[in-house]
């Protein structure tokens, strides 16, 4: 494991567990690149909740962000004011060691609809024969944010009633950090938020 890696805009804060084998693949995810992308929850002990495809895209954000496109093929979901409908296209934002990754959310026709932020671990690289797995593992906060500037964070009362304050304060601390670094980012239109669709939060 590296273990001096630390969130690029908190220099100060404690680093992530970073998986040291997924630091010397990620240069594989070049646009093109075809990938499987699986969300684990905390939420569910780690249990994997969703696996879909994805294709790498080419993106402006810097190392060591990497963007996926994939489709929402699922009934519709909505998450405060965010409507999750089949056929939108999610650009989906990942990093091997940020805690934190962001989907940026738009109609089939390309009207962009807000973004969908989760607080998690850093993402992780997995390989099933030859096929590249992304991994993401969700720590229960989220964020949405319309093009209107409302932000809402939501599950914090799920973060609460996990347990996770008593049984791993750390964690849970560093989950409440990376909450609201992200909140900062988006304000600031910095990494993963990197659009210019998209109006500062109130």
């Amino acid at each position: 494991m590296v273990d001096h890696l630390r969130i690029e805009d908190t220099p100060g804060a404690e680093p992530w567990n970073t998986d040291e084998p997924t630091l010397r693949r990620w240069s594989e995810l070049v646009p093109g690149e075809k990938i499987t992308v699986v969300k684990r929850s905390a939420k569910y002990d780690g249990e994997e909740r969703a696996r879909y495809p994805g294709s790498v895209v080419a993106t402006t954000l810097p190392a060591p962000w990497v963007e996926i496109e994939a489709r929402w093929t699922l009934p519709p979901h909505t998450q405060a004011n965010l409507t999750f409908e089949p056929g939108d296209v999610l650009r989906e934002t990942y990093s091997p060691i940020h805690p934190f990754d962001a989907f940026a959310v738009y109609t089939p026709t390309g009207e962009f609809k807000g973004w969908y932020a989760n607080v998690a671990y850093p993402a992780v690289l997995e390989c099933d024969r030859s096929d590249l797995i992304l991994v993401w593992h969700d720590l229960f906060v989220d964020i949405v944010a319309t093009p209107d500037g409302e932000v809402a964070v939501l599950d914090e009362d799920e973060l609460a009633e996990s347990g996770m304050a008593e049984r791993d304060p750390e964690l849970h601390a560093r989950v409440l950090a990376a909450r609201d670094e992200l909140l900062q980012q988006l304000h600031d239109r910095r990494p993963p938020f990197h659009r210019s669709d998209i109006t500062p939060p109130r």
